[in-house]
This record gives structure tokens, C-alpha cells and sequence, in this order.
């Protein structure tokens, strides 16, 4: 995401969205009520009877959005026009769809602090991470995003098995370092973290030479070769420093921390209704929600009282984390209902 211009006092920010991980943050920041500004086209028909023809035309419109759909390659805002043109009346309803490379404007009424954050965390300079979980048979690539994995390709080789001897036709190791130096000039990571089962990562790490390339190499330890087990790297104390600027690994300490407490039974609240009463009495330290759970509460007409109750902790300084469900940070919330939170102090039953 790109700041073009702001001004949070009077309420507005105009950005353009720069890929995919843009769309996801604004579907958690677009809510019922705000203004948006921008572009939308739409068929018009010229002409009558016989000679009468349908052209898409570019429109600036401005509308108050009522709902927010995020799709592969999208956000479609709908709502009602309220500043519009001869052929798109104001009150009429319209959608505008943002996607990579759309710039727009969002005003609204208060700009609560996360929001703001999340926000300038979009806007930041990106921490992306290519990860290669590989053993003597297989190889997984994955690059992280803001919210999750995107899995780039998986690698099988042909070894010797002591059972039948296999022609090893080529190093499967030297094929795992030419499709890393390709993401890595085609993605531009940080860093590079190689996890293996024992030995196999220092072997592979001999064979690059010195370079630019080989500074960004990191080692870690891995069980197995799995998507599962993109989350345990990313969790490796050796990582600590390289990933201080990973979401994933920010959402897995936090839910680490919110499933201390609750197996404590002490600073802790989970499941709506209990989370609610706990923010009413200013108790929430840190409120934890899920995309899913936020968008379930739209669909079904409830988010009115959810968005109370982040305005609640948010005006108390408390923190307020939406977490991606995709992700394994995600899924374990959403096992908890999809919300939850840390507290200030320990509840009395």
C-alpha cells in the first residue's frame, strides 16, 4: 500500500493498492458507513431501438459502502452513490472494485488507532520471507505473506534406497539451490530460512558460494516436509531476530500467550459473549479476532456490536489484533470461537 495523502484529524487517507496482501488488510479496515472514492466502471447504453449499443464507461464515483467482498483478485465495495453523474445518480447503488494499482480515498468518521496501525503496517516496507523445508527426498518452497503462506512449488528427488539402488540422475540438492537463486531474484527476500532434519541444510549451505545470496541463507530445524510445518519453523528460537518482523510469527506469540493464560485460567476471556463482558468492564488487554469471525458477523448483521466493542478497547489504549484464519494462528482461534482475549488482570469466577 502507498500513502498519497492524509489527514486522520479530518478524517480521510488516499492510498493506492500495490498487490494482493493491500486487499486483504483494507477488507478488515472497510467498514459499513465509510466514504469511498474512486473509480468503477460500468455498461451504458447509447443509442435507441435498432442502433442501440452497450459500452463500458469510467466513472469517479463516490459512495457510503455497505458491504466489503474480498476475492482472488479484488475488493468490491458496494453501496449507495453519493456523489455521482448523469448516467450514475446520486442514491443509485454502485459497486467500486479495488485491485492492484487502483487509487482511491477512504474517509471515515473516527479513525480508531488500530486501524491507523494497520494501516502504516501495510504501508511499511515488506518482510517477506522464502522458506525451503527439504530432506534427502523432498523439498517445499513457500514464501510468506501478510496473511499466511503462498506454497511456490514442491521438489521430489531420486536416491539411493538401501532396499534397490536408483540411478541418482541428477544432484538434488544443486536443483534445490538453482530454484532458490530464481525466487530469489524474482521475490527479492529478506531473508532465506533452509530447514531440514538433521544434517542436510549445513551440506547444502557448503555447496553455495560466498554471496549476497548465501548472506540472506538462515538455518533452522524442521520435523518433516509439510505445509504444517512451515508454523513450527517459524516458531524456532534460532529465528527469533531474523523473524521479529513477521506477522506470522507475531500472531503465533500471541496466541502462544493468550493459550498460557487460558490454561492457567487466569488473564484470559474467549468466545464472544465472554470477551464482550470483559471489554464493557474494561478488563481486555489485548482483543485477538479472526478475519473469518469479523466477516461472519457482517454476513449475519451482528458486526454493530462488534465494532462497539473494539471502539471500547481501543479507547482504553488496549491492542487489537485481527489475525488471518488461514494460517495455523488463525485455525487455533477460530477454535476458540474466533475471539478472544488477553486481560489485565485475572477474572474472578
Amino acid at each position: 500500500m502507498q500513502f498519497i495523502t492524509s489527514d486522520f484529524k479530518k478524517g480521510f487517507a488516499k492510498l493506492k493498492v500495490n498487490d494482493k496482501d493491500d486487499l486483504w488488510y483494507l477488507s478488515q479496515l472497510i467498514d459499513r458507513g465509510d466514504i469511498i472514492k474512486g473509480k468503477t466502471t460500468r455498461k451504458i447504453k447509447i443509442g435507441e431501438g435498432e442502433n442501440a449499443k452497450s459500452v463500458k464507461k469510467t466513472f469517479t464515483l463516490t459512495i457510503a459502502a455497505e458491504t466489503v467482498e474480498l476475492t482472488e483478485i479484488s475488493l468490491r465495495i458496494n453501496g449507495k452513490v453519493k456523489e455521482g453523474t448523469e448516467e450514475v445518480p446520486k442514491d443509485s447503488y454502485q459497486s467500486i472494485a479495488l485491485e492492484e494499482g487502483s487509487e482511491f480515498t477512504i474517509v471515515k468518521e473516527r479513525w480508531l488507532e488500530y486501524q491507523k496501525q494497520k494501516l502504516q503496517e501495510a504501508c511499511e516496507k515488506r518482510y517477506e520471507y522464502l522458506l525451503c523445508l527439504f530432506d534427502r527426498e523432498e523439498a517445499l518452497f513457500a514464501l510468506s505473506k501478510k496473511f499466511g503462506y503462498e506454497i511456490l512449488a514442491t521438489l521430489s528427488g531420486e536416491v539411493q534406497k538401501k532396499s534397490k539402488i536408483v540411478e541418482v540422475k541428477k544432484d538434488f540438492q544443486e536443483e534445490i539451490i538453482k530454484i532458490l537463486e530464481a525466487y530469489h531474484e524474482r521475490y527479492r527476500p529478506s531473508n532465506i530460512i533452509l530447514a531440514s532434519p538433521a544434517f542436510y541444510k549445513e551440506d547444502l549451505y557448503k555447496k553455495i558460494p560466498a554471496s549476497d545470496f548465501k548472506k540472506k541463507l538462515v538455518l533452522a530445524v524442521c520435523s518433516d516436509i509439510s505445509e504444517r510445518s512451515l508454523d513450527e519453523v517459524m516458531r524456532r528460537p534460532e529465528l527469533a531476530e531474523v523473524l521479529k518482523h513477521s506477522r506470522a510469527r507475531q500472531e503465533q506469540l500471541l496466541t502462544e500467550e493468550l493459550l498460557k493464560e487460558i490454561s492457567k485460567n487466569e488473564k484470559a476471556a474467549y468466545g464472544w459473549t465472554e470477551v464482550r463482558d470483559a471489554a464493557q468492564s474494561g478488563a481486555v488487554l489485548k482483543l485477538l479476532l479472526t478475519d473469518d469471525f469479523i466477516q461472519q458477523k457482517r454476513t449475519s448483521g451482528e458486526f454493530v456490536e462488534v465494532d462497539s466493542c473494539m471502539k471500547t478497547v481501543d479507547s482504553l489504549q488496549g491492542e487489537i489484533h485481527i489475525i488471518a484464519s488461514k494460517g495455523e494462528s488463525g485455525k487455533k482461534l477460530n477454535g476458540l470461537g474466533g475471539i478472544a482475549a488477553i486481560l489485565r488482570y485475572k477474572k474472578f469466577s
